[in-house]
């Protein structure tokens, strides 16, 4: 456990993710690394405006994109009704987002619409369906982009976290595997906001979680992965997700960046290594690995998130919410801060989700 403190590591998981967000902004979705390199130099280093004829065109550097836009909902709501509601969440969306859209990629705020939120959009507004028939079979980390404001505000909840994030997260994309995998990135963020490390130990713990009930998760296996004995009884199901698997990946990728026999050098091949493209089977070992890796280090981890290339706003998104929460807001250099668009307004945001969060866990 850390010796931070609970409001320190939320608002620097929170903030960590709109730094990654706005990161990635200018160089987001170069999958020719060549062209990254002539566009942004051999090394993005800070906040930078998208080129023209690119994603985002038309912003500015230290603006967030539509998934920053998004979180920034989540948590306005999350700070004004001091629980999760998701009926308030939903008219946000009904009144403040969906009204500028149109369906098609290249419009709406923040320059870009993801393929999830137009799905939602299209059935909402077009079909007029209700909220709860509106998920699409998107295979990326859009909800998590959304629902780590959730992981935060109940870490101390692992129960109330995990029913939040999976009920949000279909409100958009309903593949049970894409939203077990929502699930437990929401359940190591939260883990990290209580003080817990992102090591080779975390999934055990998570584990632990489990086998108490509280994360919705079946497993077959004893203590430490054992096989079970002749004659156990069947374990009853804690709740809707066949596997745990997505709780054990973190592990894995934390006992990669620690094992001196397995090195990826520079550590933006990470991108390389676990995929570039959008899809959650790629983005979340990446996220993993470099917030293992550079685990008090913020600004290694979100620069190594973005140079990577491919889908690295997401990438950098996570990657900043797990170091942020590892590192405190404390250990956030304060020029990210600086040169976030609205960087006051985030701030006190940031500080309402906290001090609310805090608040939460008190009760328990």
């Amino acid at each position: 456990m850390t010796d931070l403190s609970f409001q320190d590591r939320a608002k620097g998981a929170l903030l960590g993710a709109v730094i990654g967000d706005a990161m990635g902004l200018g160089p987001h979705w170069y999958y020719d690394l060549e062209a990254l390199r002539r566009d942004f130099g051999e090394w993005i280093s800070d906040y930078t405006t998208p080129k023209a004829g690119r994603y985002h065109e038309g912003l500015k550097a230290g603006n967030l994109s539509q998934a920053g836009i998004i979180l920034t909902l989540m948590m306005e709501s999350l700070a004004d009704c001091g629980t999760y509601e998701e009926e308030d969440f939903c008219r946000r969306l009904d009144e403040e987002l969906f009204p500028l859209l149109d369906g098609t990629p290249a419009h709406g705020p923040g320059g870009y619409t993801s393929q999830s939120i137009r799905e939602a959009w299209r059935r909402r507004v077009q079909q007029k369906l209700p909220w709860g028939q509106t998920g699409g079979h998107a295979d990326t980390t859009e909800a998590i982009e959304r629902t780590l404001a959730l992981a935060v505000f109940y870490a101390g909840n692992p129960a109330a976290l995990a029913r939040t994030v999976a009920s949000n997260t279909v409100l958009t994309q309903t593949d049970e595997t894409v939203v077990s995998m929502t699930v437990a990135f929401g359940a190591v963020l939260g883990m990290l906001v209580q003080g817990h490390r992102l090591d080779a130990a975390l999934s055990e713990k998570l584990m632990g979680l489990v086998k108490d009930g509280e994360l919705p998760f079946h497993a077959v296996t004893a203590a430490n992965l054992q096989p079970p004995r002749p004659g156990d009884p069947d374990p009853p199901r804690a709740g809707r997700f066949a596997s745990p698997d997505a709780l054990l990946s973190p592990s894995y990728m934390a006992r990669a960046a620690a094992d001196p026999d397995i090195r990826i050098e520079p550590a933006w091949k990470v991108s390389l290594v676990y995929g570039m493209p959008c899809a959650i089977y790629h983005q979340l070992p990446a996220a993993y690995y470099l917030a293992a890796r550079f685990s008090d280090d913020f600004e290694s981890a979100i620069l190594h998130a973005v140079n990577g290339g491919g889908q690295n706003q997401a990438r950098a998104m996570l990657t900043g919410a797990l170091v942020g929460a590892q590192t405190g807001y404390t250990g956030i250099p304060t020029r990210f801060i600086d040169g976030l668009t609205e960087a006051d307004r985030l701030c006190r945001l940031v500080q309402r989700i906290a001090h609310r969060a805090e608040g939460q866990a008190g009760r328990l």
